[in-house]
């Protein structure tokens, strides 16, 4: 006999133990059966605490992602607008789904969320790493009457939509690094990867997705400077479901905002958010390693950086920024 490990998840609490005896009768199964699937959660990220005599307790609470949750955080106008949220337990990436379904026809503002990520993408190919639980994994699609080469700053607009999604949920000391990073102290607290398709003169689509630390395992590694949202916030966990209704509603203002205007629109907010300006950077970028001086962003939001041969401008498709 097995247990579907969300079954299981949700019979946890964080405010007790309860008993492997007690997990075996309510989830119809033997307590090794239990024993084992707590053992598997573990090695899926999720702290499990267990005391002899007592049982199982998670050692911060569990809030699973839920559609109607989600929905009930938002105003009838919002919910009407919204194609549908779905909620996976699992999935390669919230990205791919979006995408096949983008190719296959599906409306404008479908929304995919999900617990794990089993094969989660970041920005030039890389993986980004899902632990069970910890993060947020969002993606949103988006379509376009215009043409590809109207999304020049997107990924700058929606930066300055996931700030304002995590200020709401009370976060604060948000940067943006260039083209697609939230950022506290200088670690990395969110990502957003991009993905267009469609016609290359429009229309077009995009799918943007938004990857969130909320708790990270203590031993979590993503080989870079890190954090997560309950340290930004002081231990003050916001409710997934209400951060995933914020960044509806912040992205949803915004992507409008953006057809009307474009990137133009967000300059100075992004500007007073900028966590790159000022500052010295090594650039890679396809004819080799540059460095530099962060100077801002142009009207279209390439990176503007000021070296010994004067301005030079980098878009966001093949190149990769540090602070040098």
């Amino acid at each position: 006999m097995s247990i579907e490990p969300a079954a299981l998840l949700s019979a946890l609490r964080a405010d007790r133990a309860v008993s492997g005896s007690d997990l075996a009768a309510q989830l119809g199964v033997t307590r090794a059966a239990v024993w084992k699937q707590i053992r598997g959660l573990r090695e899926l990220g999720v702290a499990i605490d267990a005391a002899a005599g007592q049982g199982y307790r998670l050692a911060w609470p569990f809030e699973a992602l839920d559609a109607r949750a989600i929905r009930a955080e938002l105003d009838p106008a919002m919910r009407r607008r919204l194609r549908g949220i779905a909620v996976h337990w699992q999935i390669d990436s919230t990205n791919s789904q979006l995408l096949s379904d983008a190719a296959a026809g599906a409306a404008d503002l479908g929304v995919c969320i999900a617990e794990m990520q089993s094969a989660g993408r970041g920005r030039r190919g890389r993986a980004w790493l899902s632990p069970l639980g910890a993060n947020v994994y969002f993606s949103l699609l988006k379509r376009f009457a215009r043409g590809m080469d109207a999304l020049a700053g997107l990924s700058l607009a929606v930066g300055v939509a996931v700030t304002q999604a995590l200020e709401d949920c009370g976060a604060s000391g948000l940067g943006l690094k260039w083209p697609n990073d939230v950022l506290v102290d200088g670690r990395k607290l969110a990502g957003i990867l991009i993905e267009v398709g469609g016609e290359f003169l429009g229309p077009c689509h995009a799918v943007i997705g938004i990857g969130i630390n909320l708790r990270l395992p203590p031993d979590f590694d993503s080989g870079q400077p890190a954090t997560d949202l309950v340290r930004v916030c002081a231990g003050a966990m916001p409710s997934r479901n209400r951060l995933v209704a914020r960044l509806l509603v912040r992205l949803t203002a915004a992507l409008d905002e953006f057809v009307d205007a474009g990137f133009t629109a967000f300059a100075d907010r992004y500007a007073r958010r900028d966590a790159l300006a000022g500052k010295a950077v090594r650039v890679q970028a396809a004819n080799g390693v540059n460095e530099g001086m962060a100077i801002g962003v142009d009207a279209r939001g390439a990176l503007c950086v000021r070296n010994a041969d004067g301005v030079v401008a980098y878009d966001s498709a093949e190149v990769s920024v540090r602070v040098a």
